[in-house]
């Protein structure tokens, strides 16, 4: 295949951020990297420097709307310095400097339709965002089925004809740590049984529903623990520190660092995931299959589509429900294994060589 030169924009990253676009773009830029394309990816720098030549971090103020005018102003100038055979946006948030840079053909990633499932903000520009990105790109990829049907559903105008169903990739560091995993345990002074949430701890990410359906679960297992892994966003900042305080028996542990999510994910006994909407993919699900832990997840349909029958499924905002699976789950051995070992070769779709490798055939249709 040819060799491109590709510039990528995504306003988060991984391992600086841990949002699952973030994860996401950071999969998709170390893969063409690997096979020789040029490639850089424009981002804003929230907790870490990454210390990339091709990753270019932008300093920004990390409070809601601040960051927006600063990153929009130093994408743009960058974009529009430098020659590029394809430009492809992560998200409306990654997509808009491109626009704003006069670029006529592009690519956006919609992962989500999360603003028209639910009131993210009173401020209807997130919408706004996603049909401008939508209506203007030349080609559009999103992560599932799921949300193909969503974007025809709520952007009417949307020609199917140009959007790609683009799934995200696990890296291959996602496998079983049983040796790690026992340390980490040790390090946190766990005993027992474990519970585990690793993600962005947004209002509509469940963790409430599943800090209750651990209570609940915790008088039939005395000996069960709860770690929570993740930073809040602006608008649970709030709840987080309160949580923090009123739930001395369960692990926060904030930010976790790429290098050792592996071995949070193979200290899990369960893995959980709760959403209530906007969910497209589910792509910590995933690498907790591949890290060996059995996850019990909500009804959403992108779930059920990208795990299929690989995992336990509990409609959302019902932690009494939950929590029985959790308990049913815990107490069964032969269940677990089996659905672990079952769940292994499903899994391969979602490796980046598969995964990468449908990418560039989407971005050669572009050039053509």
């Amino acid at each position: 295949m040819e060799k491109l030169n590709i510039c990528l924009v995504s306003l988060t990253i991984a391992p600086d951020t841990q949002d699952g676009a973030g994860k996401s773009f950071r999969g998709i830029f170390d893969y063409l990297r690997k096979q020789g394309h040029n490639v850089k990816l424009i981002t804003g720098k929230w907790n870490n420097a990454l210390n990339d030549p091709d990753i270019i971090q932008f300093d920004l103020i990390p409070r809601r709307f601040l960051w927006a005018p600063q990153f929009m102003l130093k994408a743009f100038k960058y974009i529009n310095s430098y020659d590029f055979n394809i430009f492809h946006g992560n998200a409306p948030k990654g997509t808009l400097p491109i626009i704003l840079s006069g670029k006529n053909k592009f690519i956006t990633t919609i992962h989500d339709m999360g603003p028209f499932e639910t009131s993210f903000t009173k401020i209807p520009l997130e919408r706004y965002l996603i049909k401008l990105a939508v209506q203007r790109a030349t080609m559009i990829t999103t992560v599932s089925d799921f949300i193909k049907k969503e974007i025809k559903y709520f952007v009417p105008k949307a020609d199917s004809d140009k959007i790609y169903i683009h799934y995200n990739g696990i890296e291959e560091k996602f496998k079983p740590y049983p040796k790690e995993a026992e340390k980490l345990k040790e390090r946190l002074n766990i005993e027992g049984p474990v519970l585990l949430y690793i993600g962005r701890i947004a209002f509509y990410k469940g963790v409430d529903d599943i800090i209750a359906a651990y209570k609940i679960a915790k008088k039939e297992i005395p000996n069960l623990n709860l770690v929570i892994g993740g930073k809040p966003d602006f608008q649970m900042e709030k709840k987080y520190e309160e949580w923090k305080t009123k739930y001395k028996d369960i692990h926060f542990v904030g930010f976790v660092n790429e290098q050792v999510l592996p071995h949070y994910y193979s200290m899990g006994d369960v893995f959980i995931t709760y959403s209530y909407a906007s969910e497209g993919f589910g792509l910590t699900p995933i690498e907790a299959i591949a890290c060996g832990t059995p996850v019990v997840c909500s009804s959403m349909a992108a779930y059920k589509e990208i795990l299929q029958n690989n995992a336990i499924f509990v409609p959302p905002r019902n932690p009494s429900q939950l929590a029985n699976e959790i308990v049913n789950l815990l107490r069964d051995e032969s269940k677990k294994k089996a659905l672990i070992e079952k769940a292994q070769s499903f899994i391969k779709r979602y490796t980046w060589d598969s995964v990468g490798k449908k990418l560039e055939k989407v971005y050669l249709k572009f050039l053509n």
